[in-house]
């Protein structure tokens, strides 16, 4: 049994989906003081450390621009490194949040509610993070608008057989798709923030934010459809986005790559890791603001399931990826699993392996669902299992490839490390912002969630509008 702050007690029970003795007024100031709280020292703290991130994200940037892609560890024939590896992991991050925003949106899962909004803000942080490295990686990075079909003079077009403009028109249509649901489902948490500002500032700029939302009927009509909607654009680029960021490697005749597994082994590791961020921050966040009551137990445990049945699919990518290797009689993919499993970096492969493929069995397990210290510390296993598995794949299939004259090993620079780095500081610095200046659990449909308590009655949920009136 747990005892929050304000004296209610709960038991953290896994087939809840909001604690009992909660009412509508208790879920609104719980999650509104958060936000209206004073900056505490702690905070201040991780902040700091975060922001340090983004100042040597901002340096390393800035030599890069000076200098030129030289400064990475990058050479002939590892031409991709750290950049198009982070990519990748980045863009996998973003995956979970549409996933649980969308997905089970349209499934009706309720458990959602509690954790959608934060990661809903975890895939905008993670695509922003993502977004970097493919234009960074293109050297002049003055010139990344010639990847966008627009009107010149020069009749220059982009090549649409190149992977780089797949990403763009991927990338950028996921990221516009999951601002647009992020925000929209944010109008009715911003007009409760705008009717409980204490400065004249905090009113003006959450009740412009709010769009006039007053609650009415018409305004829940409207919300509900564009809300539904938007889910249904968003759903199949849980598929799609990443589906391209495989394809990317598939249309290439790599050993190792060239496979038409790719697109489905890529979303099950997207959605993989993305789960494992969520719980990252999921675990942290209900233990600093005391929300047990509304990421409870059910949620961490849905989480690992999720986690673990994607875990399955990425062991099953890894497997039909040996198997099709040796079976398919060519020398050159034998020769890449041999040199995975025994070459320079197999340490790099066995690492993810056990990260990936071992550790999460222990998921198979009620009681290890519920321990939430094991699985806080399983989900960074799992974060730099995937890290790792896209730097496995990218490095060892070019590192060593037709021509033994053409080999070379790939040894990542200070700067790398520098720019890897400073972009996990911008996640984490955006995302103390969000926790400061917006609610990082969705009011309304918490809201809606409520349990009757003995004694007591609870308004009534948000009534479907007569639109025979």
């Amino acid at each position: 049994m747990t005892t929050l702050s304000r004296g209610v007690e709960l038991t953290d029970d896994p087939d809840r989906v909001i604690a009992p003795g909660e009412t509508f007024a208790s879920v609104t100031d719980q999650i509104a003081g958060v936000v209206q709280r004073p900056v505490t020292w702690l905070f201040m703290s991780a902040f700091g450390l975060a922001f340090t991130g983004v100042m040597m994200l901002l340096i390393a940037v800035s030599y890069l621009i000076l200098k030129g892609v030289g400064i990475w560890g990058i050479d002939i024939p590892v031409a991709w490194g750290f950049a198009i590896t982070n990519f990748v992991w980045w863009i996998g991050i973003g995956h979970a949040g549409t996933f649980i925003s969308a997905m089970l949106l349209l499934m009706r899962q309720d458990w959602r509610t509690s954790i959608n909004r934060f990661a809903e803000a975890m895939t905008l942080f993670a695509v922003a993070c993502a977004g970097l490295f493919p234009l960074l990686h293109l050297g002049r990075i003055k010139y990344f608008y010639w990847l966008i079909p627009y009107p010149n003079t020069m009749g220059l077009w982009p090549q649409f057989r190149s992977a780089l403009v797949w990403d763009v028109f991927a990338v950028s249509t996921y990221g516009l798709i999951s601002l647009l649901f992020w925000y929209v489902g944010l109008i009715p948490d911003l007009a409760s923030l705008r009717d409980r500002a204490k400065t004249r500032f905090g009113w003006m700029s959450f009740g412009i934010l709010s769009l006039g939302w007053r609650g009415a009927s018409r305004h829940w009509t409207r919300y509900q459809t564009a809300y539904l909607l938007l889910a249904g654009l968003a759903a199949p680029l849980v598929v799609s986005v990443h589906s391209v960021v495989g394809m990317d490697f598939s249309e290439g005749i790599v050993p190792g790559w060239h496979s038409t597994i790719f697109p489905p082994y890529f979303v099950a590791g997207a959605i993989f890791s993305g789960f494992a961020m969520v719980l990252t921050l999921a675990i942290p966040l209900r233990a600093l603001f005391r929300m047990q009551n509304l990421i409870t137990l059910r949620h961490i445990d849905n989480c690992c399931k999720l986690m673990l049945v994607n875990g399955l699919l990425v062991a099953y990518g890894y497997g039909s990826e040996i198997y099709t290797s040796f079976y398919s009689g060519s020398v050159y993919e034998s020769f890449m699993t041999i040199n995975r499993f025994i070459g320079p970096y197999a340490v790099g492969f066995w690492t993810l392996i056990f990260c990936n493929v071992l550790a999460p069995q222990i998921l198979w397990f009620g009681s290890i669902r519920r321990n939430v210290i094991v699985v806080f510390a399983l989900s960074i296993v799992i974060n730099i299992g995937m890290w790792m598995e896209r730097f496995i794949i990218i490095v060892t299939s070019l590192h060593r490839d037709y021509l033994p004259s053409s080999w070379g090993m790939y040894h990542p620079t200070i700067w790398d490390w520098a720019t890897f780095i400073g972009t996990i500081g911008l996640f984490f610095t955006l995302f103390f912002l969000f926790a400061r200046l917006l609610p990082v659990i969705a009011m309304a449909e918490s809201r809606e969630m409520v349990h009757e308590t003995d004694g007591g009655v609870h308004p009534p949920r948000k009534m479907e509008p007569m639109h025979a009136r």
